[in-house]
């Protein structure tokens, strides 16, 4: 059975994502940042939970050594601050290491393993708009688009390396626009799908990417987006 593993997974998008993987035959490894989060993932057969900071450099090593195999990594471990933090150096910092630098320390960390397999990094809308409220986050999502780009060119043919790129999706990191009603309708209002989206939405994309049918695949940052980013 092939290997998956989902930073970030314990929760939101990426246990949609798990979710998805699961479906398609995979053994998942999701990870969550505190304890609390890993006893609070979901319980499912070929499901298992682990702890990981991708800041920790050791964290990583123990992670990916504790693997017998790897057929695919999502990279969907990420963090954004609020109410102005982003604009301190101290907060730009942290985001950064966690998003962009995490992406990076875990495709650096999985690659001897990942042999003819896929990596899947998520990026973001705001990979592509400007977030004045979230600078570092929307440079980070930048960062992680263009390093997709790069790391599918450097291990080609041997390693596909893709994005995904979700929109406005019902996760924890959203809650502060959802509950801003004005704010709410106008995201729906310019969505084509005229809705949210929601983790399992997300999913399909990614086991698409990992997959033989995306086998001439590399490099490319997919918009899973309901249409936000075509209008």
């Amino acid at each position: 059975m092939k290997q998956a593993l989902i930073t970030g997974g314990a929760r939101g998008i990426g246990f949609g994502i798990a979710e998805a993987m699961l479906k398609a035959g995979y053994d998942v490894v999701v990870t969550g940042l505190t304890a609390e989060e890993v006893a609070a993932a979901p319980k499912r057969d070929h499901l298992k939970a682990v702890r990981l900071d991708v800041t920790k450099d050791a964290q990583v090593a123990d992670c990916i050594a504790a693997l017998p195999r790897l057929d695919a990594l999502v990279n969907c471990a990420g963090m954004i601050l609020r109410e102005g933090k982003e604009f301190t150096i101290a907060g730009f910092q942290q985001v950064i290491d966690v998003n962009l630098t995490g992406t990076m320390r875990m495709c650096m960390a999985a690659k001897p393993l990942l042999e003819g397999g896929a990596i899947v990094n998520t990026a973001s809308i705001w990979s592509f708009f400007g977030g004045g409220l979230t600078p570092a986050y929307t440079a980070s999502k930048g960062g992680v688009a263009q390093l997709t780009k790069a790391l599918a060119v450097a291990w080609a043919p041997n390693i596909r390396v893709n994005a995904i790129a979700p929109g406005w999706v019902e996760t924890e990191l959203t809650k502060g626009a959802r509950a801003d009603q004005a704010r709410s309708d106008a995201i729906v209002a310019r969505t084509p799908f005229g809705r949210w989206g929601k983790p399992e939405d997300i999913g399909g994309a990614v086991v698409f990417l990992c997959s033989e049918a995306a086998g001439f695949i590399t490099g490319t940052v997919l918009p899973v987006d309901g249409g936000y980013t075509a209008k």
